[in-house]
């Protein structure tokens, strides 16, 4: 069987899952540049099941909000457009292969190891100055999906398959092309290419187990395949038989291929057992148990000096072993220290992110009701976005967020916050501000933007935005609401970008919210 034998089996097979509708429609929805969060949130309610998942996340330690999530509106709206997509997309991948009876525990442990290697990449692209976080997680989900296409698909060739690479060392990729001619990459890329995933996603799959082999031009997706790859050998180090080799080579691999530092490996190291229970609790999946990385190590290192060891040294090398952790569990600390500071700032563009936001919201929404002052919101969007990442690349597009973003601190008081909300959208709060003078605030901004030559040494840009503005004073009623702010804010934005972008489009708030003294 060659290549294209194979392609033509596995897509015809009536055993090969299909992406559900909802999941379909969202991938076509959000590629439009018109889509609204309330589109998003109308398409996604039509699946009880899966609105309810999505409200079981948004209300987890995965993004930590500091008031409950009660709908899919309000989901949508704290999360951001590409955050939702990514989670829809997660949860239809989780659903595959688990109505196979006869496979299904190796489909659970298909997709634990899945889990394991998606928060693995997360935690790895997290170390990494200007990487994209919003699709990691389904990249991840999806680096071995040819492996669980090919086990639907022809069970009995893949079992043989699995027990070839049992006796040949674990090499499962030379036992599929000795049997199939082709490998799980090949296979996954071609499954996810016609389920009509991006590019994105896309090369990552193929070339994940040889970050080397991807050639294009695309930082983002260059990042991608070298974290997938870098997660694979930390799931060796917390599931399988030879946890040392496996630590040896992502320390250096982490090094050749992401340039990380000795306290990022380590921090990466310290946290993947605790993030991979947590994301198995969140996303539904019932993990197997995992130690502690230094644990994992030491008993295996144990395991290798008891072999020449008398009774004496058994006991020292105990004694040795336990200062050692307890020694490990004082950096732990501090570290996590410093952690919880990197978990409020966005990787990027180095301004807050949109959980930050929403926890300092909720601080000045109490202090406007307190003190009877004024609070406004600026809901901000580069026009065109696109255009940058399509025409000049995602290294343009980078440069453009980041002078973006120092235009706007540049033009604000110290104590406005201004945060990244998701992709190229950006939240503005400017506590004691009326709404006129709100108004001013994102004229002066828009008319800055607009006026500034972003120049990157080659070549200058011309960039535009469009703001949305939504106010209350100067005594926030009792039908107050985070999300119902927002969405003013939201709504007046996607009014500036109807009238031609590059214009501050006001929401009346005052007959909702705005109380005389």
């Amino acid at each position: 069987m060659n290549k294209e034998e194979l392609l033509e089996a596995v897509l015809s097979s009536d055993k090969l899952p299909t992406l559900p509708a909802v999941a379909a429609k969202l991938i076509s929805l959000t590629a439009k540049e018109e889509t609204s969060l309330a589109d998003i949130a109308d398409l996604i309610s039509l699946d009880v099941a899966l609105s309810a998942k999505i409200l079981k996340v948004a209300n987890s330690a995965f993004y930590s909000f500091p008031g409950k999530v009660g709908s899919i509106a309000q989901a949508v709206s704290m999360l951001g457009t590409n955050a939702v997509r990514c989670l829809v997309l997660s949860f239809c991948l989780l659903e595959v292969g688990k109505s196979g009876k006869k496979h299904k525990q190796g489909f659970d442990s298909f997709w634990q190891h899945s889990i394991t290697t998606a928060i693995g990449a997360k935690l790895i692209l997290e170390k990494v100055k200007g990487a994209n976080m919003e699709e990691i997680f389904v990249a991840g989900l999806l680096q071995n999906l040819g492996q669980l296409i090919l086990a639907i698909t022809f069970p009995s060739d893949y079992e043989k398959v699995l027990a070839d690479a049992s006796e040949a060392g674990g090499h499962i990729r030379s036992a599929e092309q000795a049997t199939f001619g082709a490998d799980h990459c090949f296979v996954g890329h071609q499954v996810a290419k016609n389920w009509n995933f991006p590019p994105s996603l896309l090369l990552p799959i193929l070339h994940h187990h040889e970050p080397t082999r991807y050639k294009g031009k695309d930082k983002q997706i260059s990042l991608t395949t070298k974290s997938l790859f870098l997660s694979d050998l930390l799931l060796g180090i917390l599931h399988f038989d030879q946890p040392n080799t496996c630590h040896e080579r992502f320390v250096a691999e982490a090094k050749a291929l992401l340039n990380l530092k000795r306290t990022d490996i380590t921090s990466i190291l310290d946290r993947a057992h605790i993030e991979v229970k947590e994301g198995g609790a969140i996303f539904g999946v019932k993990m197997q148990p995992t130690k502690p990385v230094v644990e994992i190590l030491q008993e295996a290192n144990i395991r290798l000096s008891l072999l020449n060891m008398d009774y004496e040294q058994m006991n020292r090398k105990l004694v040795d072993t336990l200062v050692s952790l307890e020694n490990t569990s004082v950096e732990l600390k501090e570290k996590n220290k410093q952690l919880a500071h990197l978990a409020n700032v966005d990787g990027l563009t180095g301004i807050y992110n949109s959980r930050y936001f929403h926890k300092i919201l909720n601080r000045e929404v109490s202090r406007s009701r307190r003190m009877e002052s004024h609070l406004s919101l600026l809901l901000v969007d580069v026009d065109h976005f696109r255009h940058f990442n399509e025409s000049f690349g995602h290294l343009v597009g980078d440069f453009v967020l980041i002078e973006f973003c120092k235009i706007l601190r540049s033009n604000l008081r110290e104590y406005d916050t201004l945060a990244r909300y998701g992709g190229e959208e950006f939240v503005i709060l400017l506590p004691q501000t009326s709404q006129e003078t709100a108004s001013q605030v994102a004229e002066k901004l828009r008319s800055a933007v607009e006026n500034a030559a972003f120049d990157d040494g080659s070549e200058s840009y011309q960039v535009t935005a469009s703001f949305g503005v939504s106010s209350v004073s100067p005594v926030i009623k009792d039908d107050f609401s985070n999300t119902e702010f927002i969405k003013m804010a939201d709504q007046a934005l996607y009014k500036a970008k109807r009238k031609g972008r590059n214009h501050v489009v006001v929401q009346d708030t005052k007959k909702k919210w705005f109380r005389s003294k």
